[in-house]
């Protein structure tokens, strides 16, 4: 899982976007990118998203994947729009198995340390800890993630610009995911590129 951990490397924070509007996907990516965030997680929450995947892949610069992607048929979905990686909430055998059959860098979500074996079990260890603050924030990854050395972390969930550089000071942490990047409603550019940069500043 070489290509999932350089991804995770390529910036402290991996925008989480759910994006109503497809004619809004080229103003968002071309701000993030701007900002120095190549790395958009296209949420599969709206009727939307894989549009938005293939008009973001347009973007010089852009590495853009697929999130919430919840089984196979999610993840062929992802993969035919052009999906350059794939995140998911939770992890199952099944999917974990097509994932890893596809060779696509695959981010599955983590809660627990069973979760985790889980992914150990199918060889993976990169996994997004979700939802962060929910189960339990830096606390609970410290104590979950003791047992497993290899295992290195995507905290997403409840995380903001303030909280981020707790989460990034921690040895398991590669990166965070940032939902706080991108309101809903139509983009303003400049505030995003702006939010972007305060976020890229954040590299160890």
């Amino acid at each position: 899982m070489n290509g999932i951990d350089s991804i995770m490397r390529l910036a402290p924070v991996i925008p989480v976007l759910v994006i109503e509007d497809v004619s809004h996907a080229i103003p968002i990516a071309r701000a993030l990118v701007a900002g120095g965030l190549p790395v958009l997680e296209v949420t599969m929450r709206t009727p939307a998203a894989l549009d938005v995947i293939r008009e973001m892949k347009q973007m010089p610069g852009a590495i853009v994947g697929a999130g919430t992607v919840l089984n196979p048929r999610d993840l062929d979905a992802a993969l035919d729009a052009g999906a350059e990686f794939i995140v998911s909430p939770g992890l199952t055998k099944r999917l974990g198995k097509a994932a890893i059959e596809s060779k696509v860098p695959f981010l599955p979500g983590t809660a627990n340390a069973s979760d985790i074996m889980l992914g150990l079990d199918l060889g993976l260890t990169r996994f997004k800890f979700f939802p962060a603050e929910a189960s339990g924030g830096i606390a609970a990854l410290k104590a979950i993630s003791a047992p497993f050395g290899s295992a290195r972390f995507c905290p997403t969930g409840g995380i903001s610009q303030k909280t981020a550089p707790d989460w990034l000071a921690l040895e398991a942490v590669l990166c965070v995911g940032g939902s706080w990047l991108v309101p809903k409603g139509p983009p303003d550019p400049e505030a995003i590129e702006t939010a972007a940069r305060a976020a890229a500043g954040l590299a160890q």
